[in-house]
C-alpha cells in the first residue's frame, strides 16, 4: 500500500483542527505546510466523510465536526483515498493469472495478511490516542 501525499495531508488537517479551533484554508495550509491546490480537494473529501464541518462567506473555514476519540488514521485515509491496496494483485478488479479458485497464489495469500495485518493497525488507535503526549520519557 502506498500512501499517497493526499492521505498524509488530511491526517495534518486533521492534526491542525485538532483544538476544535474553526481555521480558514490558508491557515491550515500555513500550519502544516500544504498547498492550497490540495487542501480544497481533501477538504471536501473530509467533509464529505463527517470528519469536517465547513462554514462559508468571509469568516468561513472548518471545524471538526467528530471527536478524534472517534476517528483513526485508517478512518481518514479511507475517506481519501478508497482504494487502500499494499499490492496491485489484491484489487478485486484485477484479474491475477497465478490465484484462481483451483490453484491459490501463496504469495497472493501472504500479501493478503500482511494487508490485513496493516489495516488492523490503522484502526488500532485513535487520533486522539496518537496526539496525546506521552507520558513516557
Amino acid at each position: 500500500m502506498f500512501l499517497t501525499k493526499e492521505c498524509d495531508y488530511g491526517i495534518r488537517i486533521i492534526r491542525t483542527l485538532s483544538d476544535g479551533d474553526k481555521k480558514t484554508v490558508e491557515t491550515i495550509c500555513d500550519a502544516e505546510y500544504i498547498p492550497g491546490q490540495y487542501a480544497y480537494k481533501i477538504l471536501k473529501k473530509l467533509e464529505r466523510a463527517g470528519f469536517l464541518r465547513s462554514f462559508r462567506g468571509r469568516d468561513g473555514g472548518y471545524q471538526l465536526s467528530k471527536s478524534l476519540d472517534s476517528i483513526t488514521i485508517y478512518d481518514i485515509v479511507s475517506a481519501i483515498d478508497e482504494n487502500l491496496f499494499l499490492f496491485e494483485c489484491l484489487r478485486e478488479e484485477r484479474v491475477c493469472p497465478f490465484n484462481t479458485d483451483e490453484e491459490p497464489c501463496s504469495v497472493h495469500n501472504e500479501f493478503e495478511r500482511i494487508q490485513g495485518l496493516l489495516m488492523a493497525e490503522f484502526q488500532s488507535k485513535t487520533i486522539s490516542e496518537i496526539l496525546r503526549p506521552s507520558d513516557v520519557m
